[in-house]
């Protein structure tokens, strides 16, 4: 079970990692240099719901795999490995993109203009970031720490 947790998580921030590198490096300086809000619609309508699932997965499977590490979550709170603080990282994270995901959805979106893209694109960067270091955290994880 252990090992398609870890499959099933791995695809997930593929998904997810790799939809939101597209739209930060393709379409997102395209929609810049246009000031054209509609590029950026256009790839989100195609990638919300993939990329939400994928998203879901993760942590679905990111608690799978917590569970799998710390049993009953026991000593997960102590923060006294590397494991431990590299999860507690990933769910700060997953805090931020959420914030940074809801304010984008209810704030900006609904307002969106091409004088109001560039406040998008700064949210596109943030979870764009966020999603890599989800990512090297990660690989942290598996690896044995990153330092």
């Amino acid at each position: 079970m252990f090992k398609i947790l870890i499959i099933l998580h791995t695809l997930g921030a593929t998904i997810w990692t790799g939809g939101h590198l597209l739209l930060a490096v393709t379409v997102l300086p395209k929609a810049l240099k246009t000031r054209n809000p509609e590029l950026v619609h256009q790839f989100e309508e195609n990638f919300e719901g993939f990329g939400l699932i994928a998203l879901l997965l993760q942590v679905v499977t990111g608690l799978g795999l917590t569970w799998t590490y710390f049993p009953g979550f026991e000593h997960f709170w102590a923060f006294d490995s590397f494991l431990s603080t590299y999860i507690g990282i990933k769910l700060l994270l997953l805090l931020a993109t959420l914030a940074l995901a809801i304010h984008a959805r209810f704030f900006i979106v609904p307002n969106l203009t091409p004088e109001t893209l560039n406040s998008l694109a700064y949210h596109i960067i943030g979870v764009t970031t966020l999603a890599v270091l989800f990512v090297v955290l990660g690989a942290g994880i598996r690896v044995g720490g990153l330092t």
